[in-house]
């Protein structure tokens, strides 16, 4: 097994639902954090959500309202994520920057 520390950012300027992170099929991981920030000296929404294998949405954070300026953690615990699932950001106002801390497991060494 390897373990793959990954840093997935994403700068969002639109509404359009976005790809953050997604599990590789022969892969685990743990999300540590997912930290999202205020990019435009303005207020901004935005949603967390998580895919899995069959496409089924949970909600992750809803309602993540943010000020000028400001940064949130999104999540308190760590996230397990399974083969194939997808971490998605939406921002559904203003511009916000995301970065999520992922340890994948990868069960071929690659």
């Amino acid at each position: 097994m390897a373990n793959i520390y990954r840093n997935q950012k994403l700068s969002l300027t639109s509404t359009a639902d976005t790809v953050l992170y997604t599990v590789p099929s022969n892969s685990r991981a743990i999300v540590k954090s997912i930290l999202i920030a205020e990019d435009n000296n303005a207020s901004a929404t935005a949603k967390v959500t998580l895919l899995n294998a069959s496409s089924t949405v949970f909600v992750i954070d809803n309602l993540i309202t943010l000020a000028a300026n400001e940064n949130k953690q999104v999540i308190s615990e760590p996230l397990i994520m399974e083969e194939s699932e997808v971490l998605k950001v939406q921002a559904a106002s203003g511009a916000v920057d995301v970065v999520a801390s992922v340890l994948e497991i990868n069960r071929e060494d690659k």
